[in-house]
């Protein structure tokens, strides 16, 4: 299967990034992809919105799944975006909403793991997801897990993602800009992809804040091709099942555990 990544710098505005969504996911068609990874914070970016954040997330979240939803059936192609969902509290959650290709919403992810570290406390104006989400989906023929941006740097989070028959881990990201913030994005994205055997296709915002960075790395965590801090762009990889075999018979990490040998783990 052919995946996307998408990589942008949205704007606190809706529309205007459901624009560039659009030419991107145009693009992926084009390209062959039958899924495209978008960043988080797709839907729009919280350092651009100004007072109370829950009652844009209130207004903007519907029209939000509504249109990626229309996209994805419109272009024929499965999408993975990044929004902010009501919670019914003053902070909403970090969400993934998860589209085949027929436009049929095959469920969402709540970000665990909120980002309370650098000097930023992302847990002030967002609320955590379930710790018992295990969010795999059936895409192309391959199982594909999700995650978001800080739950990277959880090494139990994909392995979780693993054990439960991840083929692909997608990283949905807005990972801000700073010191080292680079090394670390590009160090964890192939780790989770050795340690794990595993596809990882990583897609960031690129910004004044965020690094971009966007990546499609092997199991072997090689990565295939990759972007830079490009404003628009996208990059196609073909993801295959046949990859992921040959790596285990040499390197069989997941066979060879002895602690956490549950999905849990």
């Amino acid at each position: 299967m052919k995946i996307s990544v998408g990589q942008l710098s949205p704007s606190g505005v809706l529309e205007e990034n459901l624009q560039v969504v659009r030419r991107i996911v145009a693009r992926a068609k084009d390209s062959g992809a039958e899924l495209v990874l978008f960043p988080e914070e797709t839907m729009f970016t919280v350092r651009k919105i100004d007072g109370p954040l829950a009652p844009v997330v209130d207004r903007d979240w519907s029209t939000f799944v509504q249109q990626v939803s229309l996209l994805a059936a419109e272009f024929g192609i499965a999408i993975v975006a990044g929004g902010y969902e009501p919670s019914g509290e003053p902070q909403p959650y970090n969400t993934l909403v998860v589209v085949d290709g027929t436009g049929r919403i095959l469920g969402t992810y709540r970000k665990i793991h909120l980002y309370d570290a650098f000097s930023y406390q992302e847990s002030t104006r967002i609320k955590s997801g379930d710790v018992a989400a295990v969010p795999v989906f059936e895409i192309g023929g391959l199982k594909v897990g999700i995650m978001t941006c800080y739950d990277i740097r959880f090494p139990e989070m994909a392995r979780r993602l693993a054990v439960a028959g991840a083929d692909v881990v997608l990283v949905a990201a807005a990972w801000f800009k700073g010191d080292f913030k680079i090394d670390h994005w590009e160090t964890l994205l192939k780790a989770r992809a050795v340690e794990n055997t595993v596809w990882v296709a990583a897609a960031g915002t690129s910004s004044t804040n965020t690094v971009g960075h966007s990546a499609i790395l092997d199991p072997m965590g090689i990565p295939v091709d990759f972007l830079d801090d490009e404003t628009e762009a996208l990059v196609t990889v073909d993801v295959t099942r046949r990859r992921i075999d040959e790596v285990r018979e040499f390197l069989p990490v997941l066979a060879n555990r002895r602690i956490g040998t549950d999905v849990s783990a």
